[in-house]
């Protein structure tokens, strides 16, 4: 070092000793850094406070009343390994609690996408479509306990037919179908998404004109190492068992691939591909498929966390397929008063925020901690027609309903 830099670094050192930032032999600190300097900090108890200060719009209804295709009223009681089976139902909420929160945020019908089978499927349309029918909608479920008994398959077509005739809209594939359901029900090989034992089913949909909700995979970190690298390593480190790493499960390429040869299939029946086509990561490969599939229609549930974060591209998704795209949550709405109505009140909130303003870096799942990931999302600021065509039309036409 010259004299020059000596010189530089002398009175640099004494600008700071003189303010009481350094001191001889080491640095020191004001009381409260010093508490908690070296200390070490649980990943689970990190919550930073964004210091950034941007407009917050509070949209607590939305601009258009709003279909939520994608909630869950009801559930299949009995579960084995993933699997639904049986006819008993649960329910979260009565029909009056529901409506109460519909009514709060502007939403004229919500569709229970798990209404279950058989005698299940005819009380869950009870409980609350029968009396409110311009309110509520149901979707059937597979009998996968029988669907590896001889005749399954027009067994089931037959059943889609019956379940429409007691008033089902549309027919729900859960993720059962390519991640949990097996040869036996519960143990051999997985059965494949395009397995054409299923083929009638997916001809009798198109046949009735009513739509099919699927779900086939999940987030592609659910298909890597729950390690260092994993950007969902929090929500999968404390739920180890929603991981599909390893093992003999498909890969998440593979499951959508067996599910666009069934779109190609059958290309009259209408197919609602839940989660942004189960690849809300990956937006110019889901606009790949609906440019092949005019039969493919995406909704938004669970997954404004995903877009949020590419703003501009989810943008131009939007723009580009808007006639395509429909509102769904991915809610269990819950009894009045309760923690989980609380939050789902929110949750709406930010949803509407999402589609209608530009604001900037907020929580798109603020109740959740950890969250799905350590990102915030921003607002798309949607055109007044395209808000309309996914808040509701999109959805009324699919779904041959009026608002």
């Amino acid at each position: 070092m010259g004299a020059i830099g000596r010189r530089r670094l002398l009175k640099s050192a004494g600008v700071l000793l003189a303010a009481g930032k350094i001191s001889t032999g080491r640095v020191s600190l004001a009381p409260a850094e010093a508490a908690t300097a070296g200390k070490p900090l649980l990943l689970k108890d990190f919550e930073p406070r964004s210091m950034l200060h941007v407009p917050e719009t509070k949209v607590p209804r939305p601009r258009y009343p709003v279909i939520d295709v994608h909630t869950h009223l009801s559930s299949v009681a009995k579960h084995s390994q993933g699997v639904g089976l049986g006819e008993e139902m649960e329910y979260f909420a009565t029909a009056d609690e529901v409506l109460t929160l519909m009514d709060r945020k502007n939403i004229r019908i919500m569709v229970n996408l798990t209404g279950g089978v058989g005698k299940g499927l005819v009380e869950a349309i009870a409980k609350f479509q029968t009396p409110h029918p311009d309110r509520f909608l149901t979707f059937t479920e597979p009998w996968w306990d029988r669907s590896n008994q001889p005749g399954y398959s027009q067994f089931q077509a037959d059943e889609i037919v019956r379940a429409h005739k007691a008033g089902a809209s549309g027919l729900k594939v859960l993720k059962t179908l390519g991640l949990y359901l097996r040869e036996n029900i519960s143990s051999g090989p997985l059965v494949k998404v395009d397995d054409k034992r299923f083929d009638a089913m997916w001809e009798a949909c198109g046949s009735l004109g009513i739509p099919v909700a699927i779900h086939v995979s999940d987030p592609e970190a659910f298909f890597l190492p729950i390690d260092r690298f994993n950007e969902r390593f929090e929500e999968l480190n404390n739920h180890p068992d929603w991981s599909f790493y390893g093992g003999d499960f498909p890969s998440n390429a593979e499951l959508l691939e067996a599910r666009n040869r069934v779109l190609a299939r059958h290309p009259r029946t209408q197919f609602i591909v839940l989660h942004v086509g189960n690849d809300a990561e990956n937006l110019p490969y889901v606009g790949e498929c609906m440019d092949r599939f005019p039969n493919m229609h995406v909704e938004m549930g669970a997954r404004i966390g995903e877009l949020g974060r590419q703003p501009r591209m989810a943008k131009k998704f939007f723009e580009k397929y808007q006639d395509r795209i429909l509102f769904g949550t991915d809610v269990v709405p819950h009894g009045t008063d309760t923690p989980q109505q609380v939050f789902t009140d929110k949750l709406y909130e930010i949803y509407y925020r999402f589609l209608e303003t530009e604001d900037e870096y907020f929580d798109y799942a603020p109740a959740l901690v950890p969250p799905q990931g350590r990102w915030r999302i921003y607002g798309l600021g949607l055109a007044e027609e395209i808000l309309k065509k996914v808040y509701y039309e999109n959805a009324a036409r699919l779904l041959q309903v009026k608002i």
